[in-house]
């Protein structure tokens, strides 16, 4: 059976847009393309977007899917085989989070007392440590003083203002993805304003210069930054790519 785009967007859950971009950018091209023009995609190519979709869950980019996928040697059954043992990790570790918020709930209405090592169960540093990692071996030594910069800087803030810097973080994700559905250029004004906000932003954190502030654009593609981006990525996939490219002309014209 030969499902139309159409048609594989509403049993996917997969929007149009995406499988569009997907076949753009040769991560999963249709089987064919009818006479009509339509694309139609079988079997082999709804396995494979099962597989995009369980990498992405997994939070790989994009640019990572499409180099496992494109080996000669990559073999499903051993990949779903994996993908279910990283997803039952990743179930325990929800789950303790969820007892977490039950036993927070307790907690707020005076019906237990939770110990400090209850009320952090289930977050764990690896994120951050992965991040910073990522940091200093793309950019050396210089990056060792951002982390330890935006360490200090944000060692004494509250709940509310982590609060409040998620908030700025989605408000100028949606501003963006505004823009970006109108195909406004990334040098005009109106992204440009988005862009100093977010400039304004990542001060609170570090200070950044011409060249770490281009890298930082560029890491939002090089590396799995892809969750603070999901939000919008279903409609607007290129969004790290726009917001990188709008980053580097206002590095280009602002900190040089």
């Amino acid at each position: 059976m030969a499902y139309t785009v159409k048609k594989l967007a509403q049993v996917s859950g997969v929007s149009v847009r995406t499988l569009h971009f997907y076949d753009e950018i040769g991560l999963l091209p249709p089987a064919y393309v009818g006479d009509n023009g339509y694309r139609y995609y079988q079997e082999e190519q709804l396995l494979m977007l099962q597989q995009i979709l369980f990498f992405r869950e997994l939070g790989f980019e994009l640019k990572e899917i499409q180099k496992i996928l494109g080996q000669p040697e990559f073999d499903k059954l051993h990949a779903l085989a994996s993908h279910k043992d990283a997803l039952q990790h990743k179930q325990r570790r929800m789950q303790e989070l969820i007892s977490t918020i039950d036993k927070t709930i307790k907690q707020i209405n005076g019906e237990r007392i939770m110990s400090i090592k209850e009320m952090y169960a289930g977050f764990t540093p690896e994120g951050q440590a992965e991040r910073e990692s990522f940091l200093v071996n793309r950019y050396g030594e210089y990056a060792k003083k951002w982390v330890e910069e935006s360490k200090e800087n944000t060692k004494n803030w509250s709940h509310e203002q982590w609060e409040n810097f998620s908030e700025e973080w989605n408000d100028i994700c949606a501003h963006l993805a505004a823009l970006l559905a109108k195909n406004t250029r990334v040098g005009s004004p109106e992204v440009q304003a988005i862009v100093e906000k977010h400039y304004l932003m990542i001060k609170k954190f570090w200070t950044p210069n011409h060249e770490s502030y281009i890298g930082l654009g560029l890491g939002y593609l090089e590396f799995d930054w892809k969750k603070a981006f999901e939000e919008y990525d279903s409609q607007h996939p290129k969004l790290a790519r726009y917001l990188a490219d709008a980053i580097k002309v206002f590095a280009d014209h602002k900190l040089k």
